[in-house]
């Protein structure tokens, strides 16, 4: 009897733990899609609404707004980071395999970062430096493998990629998000198509790597 009491509270105690981790996801989801839609200032009530929890539920998972946008900028890094590692692994032609990623990180709405690390949080903080370091050196991998393959010109960076994947996945200032999303992948393709080797033109200026990013302007 006490062996099957033991195992009950077992089981009881384990169920709160996985509610809550639920809880936590549809949060971030939630949060994730009301900040592109909306902005970072969403109120919290209405990120509660669309996740289908009850605002203490929220508040207790994330007491300030600076902790709810940390988890959100760490979840699209890692769920970004994920796409362009099976871009790599299931693409044997490795043009494709960039171009695949791409068109997945415009998905996770990567372009959604840069509004949110303008806000007040930790850019510094060690998770994030480090799910930032991990998603480089994936798209790394996949832009050095193209320009190996001879795919891709070779008069651009990795930086060019973020840069022109962050600007065309943000919808133009006063135009409804529904509306813009239609344009996202198409002008994106045709973004791709400049990157692919034999290159057409002359570049103006140089090309952009990761360490003209992390400057500061």
């Amino acid at each position: 009897m006490t062996t099957s009491t033991s195992t009950g509270t077992g089981t009881r105690a384990s169920r709160p733990r996985a509610d809550a981790l639920r809880n936590r996801e549809r949060i971030v989801t939630a949060a994730r899609e009301m900040f592109v839609e909306l902005g970072a200032d969403v109120p919290f009530d209405e990120v509660a609404r669309r996740a289908g929890v009850g605002n203490a539920t929220l508040y207790r998972h994330f007491p300030d707004r600076a902790t709810l946008v940390h988890e959100v900028v760490l979840s699209v890094l890692s769920r970004t980071t994920e796409r362009a590692l099976e871009a790599a692994t299931d693409e044997a032609d490795a043009f494709e395999a960039l171009r695949r990623f791409t068109h997945a990180a415009a998905d996770e709405r990567i372009g959604a970062l840069c509004p949110l690390l303008s806000g007040a949080f930790d850019r510094d903080h060690p998770e994030l430096l480090a799910e930032r370091g991990r998603l480089e050196d994936a798209v790394q991998t996949l832009f050095a493998r193209a320009q190996e393959a001879g795919r891709m010109r070779t008069d651009v960076a990795v930086g060019d990629l973020l840069v022109g994947l962050s600007q065309l996945t943000r919808p133009l200032p006063g135009s409804a998000c529904p509306n813009f999303d239609r344009f996202v992948h198409r002008h994106l393709q045709l973004f791709l198509d400049g990157l692919e080797a034999p290159a057409r033109s002359e570049l103006p200026g140089t090309a952009a790597t990761l360490e003209d990013l992390r400057r500061e302007p």
